[in-house]
């Protein structure tokens, strides 16, 4: 345990008492801080809470919050180690860690993976050898972790492993299967001739997904069937040998599959195969244009060719696999005849006629060539379910009759159902047989020790989740079946047998707030019933799964899919009084759909049951498929399965690869078949529902043999491989993106996004949450106690020297008990059993750690100890070789003495004879050794023979016995075939007799009511008939008493009726109180059950708070504790420390004075050494001048006195000069000293330069680097302005786009109601004109005859309807103006936003000719500096060229100067050598000119190098800052050009968009002249039609004034009643319109002149009223009748039969026209 740091530890602190929680939502989980609720006054059950994100504050539940964790528990590794563990945080971490490409997570004792598709460097074999050897502990989440884990237990624990992916289809689990297998086999290897390698298992891949994989709405490449790999390891911890073993394959795929989805890959990859000598052979040259099994091939070249590099691979493959080209022939010969069989196709049930065959003949034909059969055999063995030489395989009952013995054949199959059944049969025997080939090639007769098991299934289907409307099938079912046992096995292994465990060993453990597991999915699908065999209908109500159910409707004829269904939600369906959620069926509103809940109810899959009956009865041609195979003429397809059909390599064509190749895939095939062997499995193994059961059975039961690891695998997204990801779950994922970003760290969960739906929903239910608190809680880690002692003695070694090393244990508890109190371990870390100790996990960890870190201790100890053996007895050896090496040495010596010596001779003459005697004897002794080897060698083979015999009879009896075995179980079988017969029969028995016992009671019932009248009829005749025979004084007594009794009888019923009504009343009204108390009871349970429900929710929350609390404080006391274990071991060690401190102190002292007192004795004895030593030299002195007066005395003989005296001055000159040389070199010597000085003040000033240049580059970074931001900021205001630009542009284009489309609207209007308005103007004016001619007929009649009143009235309503549309006409004219004037107005606003934009995109040109203009400025600049930078380098270069030389020159001057050094050292020794042999002092004065020369040479380098350091620090200076501004002046230029071509871009689009404005104004104002010229013709209509209206009105005056003077009679009344209806019409008219619009004066005029004329004709009876309008009680439809008929417009008069019909129409036409007109107005 990784210790924290103060600062963690206080920011944790300060995390926790902020209270942050996550508020959970719809869309995911908000991180909050919750407010205290001491100062706030909320309901119960609500806190308030304050979003981190947006700073809102909100009332939300206590169950929508959860405790989130510290910042620092984001990416944990596992996710068991979190703080409080719920569900909000253990998405976070996973999204944190998704976000940073860590896709494995640790969830306890399992792995969580998510997506393992990507990033192929995390799964590189570099990667691989990291995990090699290492304990859990100290690796990471990983796939590879969790193999290593597995491999490490198997080796220290020899017992078998299995490792289990679980997850839902797409999730990755096969991917994972492949990363775990290449593992294991690159880290454990091979041993032997490498049966199982790297190569092989690619290989094995390849042609498993090749034939087993197919593309589907999940996954690109979905796995459709269950595998098992079995990998045994020797004792070496190798691979000795592997297998698979195969089962649930969809082999139907091949004929039928959902739509949308393809077949199997390797139908593709033949098809697209590129070898045209294998395309002929398998007559695929020419394709058929339809195929009924959908296959054909690939559209897409790519497609294609990628295909067909897909089938070389898979022939490599199978060649690696050691498969012969021979049976790879015959494989794609079968391959082959499947695709010519789709092609073939077969009848349809309406063409049969009662015969079914081939619809293609010829595709048929070729189908049978490659199969090796005659087209007759084939045809017969799909359709009439034969073959010939044959018969069938299912013996039929002597009991049946016809009808029954066809039932026993076989169902009535369709012809496409046969040869479908037939495909699917090939493909399931060719993917068997492949299962067995490769089995071959990876089997080996090594002895194994342990296996590895890997098991990888289809995971969840859900069509609903890829984007399918379409139900699920039956395969899917299966598969879901499948993983919902895996995961009930999860759920077993993690929760019920640890709290077995936990139970027998007394160890008191409360999880009340787990969750009891529920299997109603499991039991809803293989629940069998527990009676006898054979079922009754009165065994009904006994509820039994989906398969059982299928498997019983086979049986019973004329079953169907309703019925099925019907019976299944009868027992597992929603009942009365259930709550939701409780059932795991429920109905879909679909005909024949179902829904199942499958993972615990949190993904529910909707089923279609269409077809299923038909799919799990026997289908004969599947059965035939075998057969057909075995007796093909082509011999490489018989010799394959002819020796395949005595093994049992497949149980009842379910489970493929059973070949035993070692001891223990025979242990694993035996355990398989004993799973289909037992119980009822014997029985029904035959059946195909059941055998789906029995397949899964047989795989959970072979991996509950091994310890398991679990991996789960997770959609990280809601996205299907294929398709395109679903528009919900990326709108789930982006919303809840926004709101869960934690603080600080916004930019992390937006690199992989997450479902956070999806992916809560997978977490419940895997229910992780709760494996990982009963991890958490539990003690996960368990040992046996004298396993545990044995172990971990080694960390107490006093308990061992207190017992002994061998001492007996008689109570291991109690040994166990001291061992831990001397571990000092934290009480609450471990827990005593009765027979184990238990511990938290990671606890035993630390213990393994601890005896890792004491054996490697003692394992140094012990190396130290043997290589001290080792080298001493090397050293005894040496000494013993240095003895012999004497001995040799000593014995060669005396041979060289004795070689000539005759006796010598002799004996070695005589020597070798005698051993040849001995050699003698020595053969005569292995003679006879051989001679008893030979007679052992006799009987042994005397007892092999034997034991061949016995060997013999034994196999012939086994072979008898198999026979025997055979004919039990072919008899078995028959027996079960009687028995479903029987079990049929007496199901439709039992169905018939209770038909008939139910019309049996309604007949009963109906005769008792019969007889019931009957007795009554009887009774009254009876009556009747004594009445009559009585006669008449016993028949009134009788009668009497009779009609007493009738009465007595009536009221008996009365009063019985009413008692009956009233005690009914009484109960009503007691039964409707009791409704009522009933209801409110139930309210208030319901009430009160909400409550509990809430309570308990909040208790389970609060629980697993406190738990989570509770692991915390002892996670901490756990800390405290190794914190004063560690404060004891430094207390200790630190007394320790002091004592030695204060040994060495006492000894320092003593060591002290002992050093002044040999101070004091080495100073005295040091003035006594110089003083001899003064003495010395004054004696030497003596003996130099006596030599030299010795000398000088000697010399006088040979020399005069002159030369003496010259010899005497040079050598005082020389001695003088040796002087003078000495001091120079002391100078010298003091000069270099400074220079060495000087040169490292220099070297400490250029250090202070440079780190003052370093600072003040740093702070002109510094200021380059705000320059940069600034220019940046200044940028993104400029793009700021731009985005705001080009919003405003945007609103102006929409604003446009909605101008337009108001004026497009608006001009429709215009042209229709322009249109409209002229169409009516148009037809007043005929209408005006034909009232002109008949006015004018009118007038020429008057003058000849008297005129007509009813004309006249005609006349003036025409008068009246024409004012009115005049007035109509004018008031649409003005509509249209007001509509023009805002069409003019939305134009200028068009015109000033085109303005507008034309002054935007002229600034925009503006700043962008400036920023070119600065952009070719910095180019300037920029080639500028470049063409210096270049200068610069080049100059730099010769420099460092010229520096490299003189670096050159100065290591010569610097060697020369060494070799000056020795040959000055060389000199001084001559000088010193001379001076003392007074050799020529001419040879001394060369020798100091040479050191001179020499010295100043050396200065002047000294100067040369300085000056060239200094040079060259002053050309690196230029170069870094010539280098640093070309940079920043690259850095601009990109700058710049990304922000021209950024407003280059914005410039293109401003200007397209406004080329789009101008076009648009251009067609606006074009309209806009089109609508102008209309409105002007219609103002000329209109003014021609004023025009002649006021000519109409001018006639109708002359008229009216001829009238008056004819109206002076009674007979007027009509006319004058109708002008009346006519001006009060006009009066209504003028009211209505008063407030819209004026009428004409004229008009105005023309109606008072009518009214002036009527107040001085009307009638004593008639009265005019105020307001203007006059009243009659004649009616006005008399002159109505009378208008004129607008047919006949200009061609004079019309008839009078016509003008009734056209003047009411007439009248009534304007009346409606005017109402639009009005409300337009």
């Amino acid at each position: 345990m990784r210790a924290k740091t103060e600062d963690q530890i206080a920011a944790e602190e300060a995390w926790y008492e902020t209270e942050k929680v996550w508020l959970v939502h719809k869309d995911g989980f908000s991180l909050a801080s919750q407010l205290k609720s001491e100062e706030l006054s909320l309901p119960e059950g609500k806190v308030r809470v304050k979003l981190d994100h947006d700073g809102a504050i909100l009332d939300v539940d206590e169950d929508d919050i959860e405790k989130a964790n510290a910042p620092s528990c984001d990416r944990l590794e596992d996710l068991a180690s979190l703080v409080y563990l719920n569900e909000s945080s253990v998405l976070h971490t996973l999204r944190q860690r998704y976000g940073a490409s860590l896709l494995h997570t640790y969830a306890g004792p399992s792995l969580l993976v998510l997506s393992p598709r990507g990033a192929p460097a995390v799964y590189s074999e570099k990667v691989m050898h990291m995990f090699k050897g290492c304990r859990r502990e100290d690796m990471a989440p990983h796939i590879y972790a969790v193999a290593q884990t597995a491999y490490r237990a198997m080796l220290m624990s020899r017992q078998d492993q299995s490792i289990v992916l679980l997850g839902s289809s797409g999730s990755g689990k096969t991917t994972s299967f492949q990363h775990l297998v290449q593992y294991l086999t690159t880290i454990a290897g091979t041993s032997g001739s490498k049966v199982f390698s790297v190569e092989k298992w690619q290989a094995l891949y390849t042609l498993l997904e090749a034939f087993g994989n197919s593309p589907t709405i999940m996954n690109g490449s979905a796995t459709r069937f269950s595998q098992i790999l079995s990998l045994d390891f020797d004792q070496a911890g190798q691979v000795a040998s592997a297998s698979i073993q195969t089962m649930l394959l969809e082999k139907l795929r091949v004929a039928r599959r959902p739509s949308s989805e393809a077949t199997f890959n390797v139908f593709y990859y033949l098809l697209a195969c590129g070898d045209s000598t294998l395309r002929t052979e398998l007559h695929l040259n020419h394709l058929a244009e339809n195929n009924v099994f959908g296959i054909v091939p690939l559209a897409k070249p790519e497609e294609k060719q990628k295909a067909a590099q897909q089938f070389s691979k898979l022939q490599t493959a199978m060649k690696v696999l050691a498969i012969s080209p021979e049976e790879q022939k015959a494989c794609w010969l079968i391959l082959a005849s499947i695709y010519h069989l789709g092609a073939a196709g077969a009848t349809k049930e309406a063409a049969e006629a009662g015969r079914k065959q081939f619809a293609r003949h010829e595709w048929a034909q070729k189908a049978a060539y490659l199969l090796g059969c005659s087209l007759e055999e084939l045809s017969s063995a799909i359709f009439k379910h034969q073959l010939k030489g044959g018969t069938l395989q299912r013996s039929t009952s002597f009991r049946q009759g016809p009808e029954e013995s066809g039932l026993g054949e076989g169902p009535k199959l369709s012809a496409m159902e046969c040869l479908e059944g037939m495909a699917s049969g090939l493909y399931s025997e060719l993917f068997t047989l492949l299962i067995s080939l490769v089995n071959r090639a990876l089997k080996s007769s090594q002895h194994s020790l342990c296996s590895m098991m890997i098991v990888d299934t289809p995971g969840f289907q859900n069509p609903e989740r890829g984007g399918s409307a379409r139900g699920a099938s039956f395969e899917e079912l299966c598969h879901n079946y499948a993983q919902d046992r895996l995961q009930r096995l999860f759920h077993e292994r993690t929760f019920l047998q640890e709290l077995e465990r936990y139970k027998e060993e007394n160890i008191e453990l409360a999880f009340d707030d787990l969750e009891p597991a529920t299997d109603d999915s499991v039991a809803a699908v293989d629940q069998a019933s527990h009676q006898s065999l054979v079922r009754s209908l009165a065994h009904a109500d006994e509820a039994r799964g989906l398969l059982w159910l299928l498997e019983e409707e086979a049986l019973v004829p004329g079953a169907t899919e309703d019925a099925l269904l019907d019976r299944l939600f009868s027992y597992y369906g929603p009942q009365e009084g259930d709550k939701k959620g409780q059932s795991p069926l429920l109905r879909s509103s679909k005909p024949r759909h179902f829904l199942l809940g499958h993972s615990h109810g949190t993904n529910w899959v909707e089923y279609n049951v269409t077809g299923w009956l038909n799919y799990t009865k026997q289908n004969p041609a599947t059965q035939n498929a075998p057969r057909l195979l075995q007796d093909s003429q082509k011999k490489i397809i018989s010799n394959l399965f002819l020796g395949r059909a005595g093994s049992a390599t497949v149980l009842s064509g379910s489970i493929a690869g059973l070949e035993g190749g070692s001891q223990l895939a025979l242990r694993r095939a035996t355990s398989m078949r004993k799973t289909f062997t037992t119980g009822m499995a014997a029985v029904k193994k035959k059946s195909l529902c059941i055998q789906i059961k029995l397949q899964v059975d047989a795989l959970i039961d072979t991996i509950k043999r091994s310890k398991m690891h679990f991996v789960h695998c997770f959609l990280p997204v809601a996205e299907g491989w294929p398709g395109e990801p679903r528009s919900a779950s990326s709108r789930r994922v982006s919303s809840s993106s926004e709101l869960d970003l934690p603080p600080g760290d916004p930019c992390e969960a937006g690199l992989l996004q997450l479902d956070v739906s999806l992916l809560r929903a997978q977490l419940r239910g895997s229910r992780l949450l709760d494996a990982m608190r009963m991890y958490r809680q539990g003690y996960p880690d368990h040992m046996v106690f004298s396993e545990f002692r044995r172990r971990f003695d080694v960390l107490a070694p006093h308990l061992t020297k207190k017992h002994g090393r061998n001492y007996i244990v008689m109570d291991e508890k109690r040994a166990v008990e001291e061992l831990l109190e001397s571990l000092d371990l934290e009480k609450s870390s471990c827990c005593m059993g009765l027979s184990r100790v238990f511990f938290r996990a990671g606890t035993l960890a630390r213990l393994e750690e601890q005896r890792d870190e004491q054996t490697s201790r003692h394992l140094t100890l012990f190396q130290a100890a043997c290589r001290g053996y080792l080298s001493r007895q090397h050293f005894k050896k040496r000494k013993i070789q240095d003895l012999a090496i004497r001995c040799v040495q000593k014995n060669i010596k005396k041979n060289k003495g004795v070689k000539d010596w005759p006796w010598w001779k002799l004996f070695t003459t005589v020597r070798p004879l005698i051993q040849v005697q001995l050699s003698e004897e020595q053969i005569r002794n292995k003679d006879e050794e051989i001679q008893q080897l030979r007679s052992k060698l006799e009987k042994v083979e005397k007892e092999r023979n034997e034991l061949r015999l016995n060997s013999d009879r034994l196999e012939t009896r086994i072979s008898e016995l198999t026979s025997e075995l055979t004919d039990e179980r072919n008899t078995g079988e028959s027996a079960s075939q009687l028995l479903d017969a029987e079990t049929a029969e007496r199901l439709r028995a039992e169905k018939e007799m209770k038909e008939l016992q139910t019309q049996y009671d309604a007949l009963k019932k109906q005769m008792e009511v019969m007889e019931m009248e009957v007795m009554e009829a009887r009774l009254i005749r009876a009556a009747e008939i004594n009445g009559e025979v009585d006669g008449d004084d016993a028949g009134g007594e009788w009668r009497l008493k009779y009609e007493r009794a009738v009465r007595e009888v009536d009221f008996t019923k009365k009063r019985l009726q009413q008692e009956l009504e009233d005690k009914m009343e009484v109960e009503q009204q007691s039964r409707r109180q009791l409704e009522r108390r009933l209801g409110d009871l139930q309210a208030d349970s319901d009430e009160s059950q909400r409550a509990l429900q809430q309570l308990k929710k909040k208790c389970q929350r609060l629980t697993a708070e406190l738990q989570d609390t509770k692991l915390h404080l002892e996670g901490q006391q756990v800390r405290n504790h190794e914190l004063e274990k560690k404060q004891r071991r430094f207390d200790s060690e630190l007394s320790q420390a002091q004592e030695e401190t204060q040994r060495e102190k006492l000894q320092r002292e003593k060591l002290q004075r002992e050093k002044d007192m040999l101070l004091a004795e080495a100073f005295g004895l040091k003035q006594q050494l110089e003083e001899k030593d003064m003495d010395i030299a004054g004696f030497t002195q003596k003996v130099v001048s006596l030599e030299a007066e010795l000398q000088d005395i000697s010399s006088q003989e040979s020399k005069d006195e002159a030369s003496l005296a010259k010899v005497k001055k040079q050598l005082r000159d020389l001695e003088a000069k040796v002087k003078d040389q000495e001091e120079e070199l002391d100078e010298q010597a003091g000069s270099i000293q400074m220079l060495e000085q000087a040169k490292l003040r220099l070297e400490m000033e250029m250090e202070r330069m440079r780190q003052t240049h370093a600072k003040e580059m740093e702070s002109r970074d510094e200021e380059v680097e705000e320059a940069r931001q600034s220019c940046q900021k200044k940028l993104k205001q400029m793009e700021v302005q731009l985005e705001e630009e080009y919003e405003d542009k945007q609103k102006a284009l929409r604003e446009k786009r909605e101008l337009e489309s108001k004026l497009s609207t608006l001009s429709d209007q215009v042209n229709q109601r322009d249109f409209e308005s002229e169409k009516r103007l148009r037809k007043d004016l005929k209408r005006t004109k034909a009232l002109l001619a008949d006015a004018q007929i009118m007038l020429d009649h008057l003058k000849n005859n008297a005129p007509s009143k009813r004309e006249i009235a005609q006349l003036k309503n025409q008068l009246e309807e024409s004012e009115f549309t005049c007035a109509a006409a004018v008031k649409a004219r003005k509509a249209m103006e007001v509509e023009m004037e805002d069409l003019h107005l939305q134009i200028d606003d068009i015109a000033k936003a085109k303005t507008a934009l034309e002054e935007q995109l002229s600034r925009l040109q503006r700043e962008k000719n400036e920023i070119q203009n600065r952009l070719e400025e910095d180019q300037e600049d920029m080639n500028e500096l470049m063409k210096k930078h270049k200068a610069a380098v080049a100059q730099a270069s010769r420099d460092m060229a010229q520096m490299n030389d003189l670096q050159a020159q100065l290591e010569e001057s610097n060697k020369e100067k060494q070799e000056l050094q020795e040959k000055l050292q060389a000199l001084q020794s001559q000088v010193e050598f001379l001076e003392q042999s007074m050799v020529d002092k001419s040879l001394v004065s060369r020798q100091e000119a040479k050191i001179r020369e020499l010295e100043t040479r050396l200065e002047f380098e000294k100067t040369q190098v300085k000056r060239l350091e200094s040079l060259a620090n002053r050309l690196k200076e230029n170069m870094e800052k010539l280098t640093e501004e070309r940079d920043h002046r690259a850095a601009a230029e990109n700058r710049e050009k990304e922000q021209n071509k950024r407003l280059q871009r914005q410039l293109r689009d401003t200007k397209e968009e406004m080329s789009e404005l101008a076009r648009k104004e251009a067609e606006a104002s074009r309209k806009k002249h089109e609508l102008e010229m209309d409105l002007e013709s219609l103002e000329a209509a209109n003014q021609s039609l004023q025009a002649d209206l006021k000519l109409a009105f001018k006639r109708i005056g002359d008229l009216q004034a001829a009238i008056e003077d004819e109206m002076e009679s009674d007979e007027n009344e009509d006319l004058i009643n109708s002008l009346q209806d006519m001006v009060t019409k006009y009066q209504k008219r003028k009211n209505k319109l008063e407030g819209d619009s004026d009428v004409d004066s004229e008009l105005e005029d023309r109606v008072d002149g009518v009214k002036s004329w009527l107040s001085k004709n009307k009638g004593p009876s008639k009265a005019a009223s105020d307001d203007g309008s006059l009243k009659s009680s004649s009616p006005t439809s008399h002159w109505k009748s009378l208008a004129p008929d607008p047919s006949d417009d200009e061609n004079g008069p019309v008839d009078s039969t016509s003008r009734p019909r056209f003047s009411h129409s007439y009248l009534s036409d304007s009346d409606t026209e005017a109402k639009p007109t009005e409300t337009n107005a």
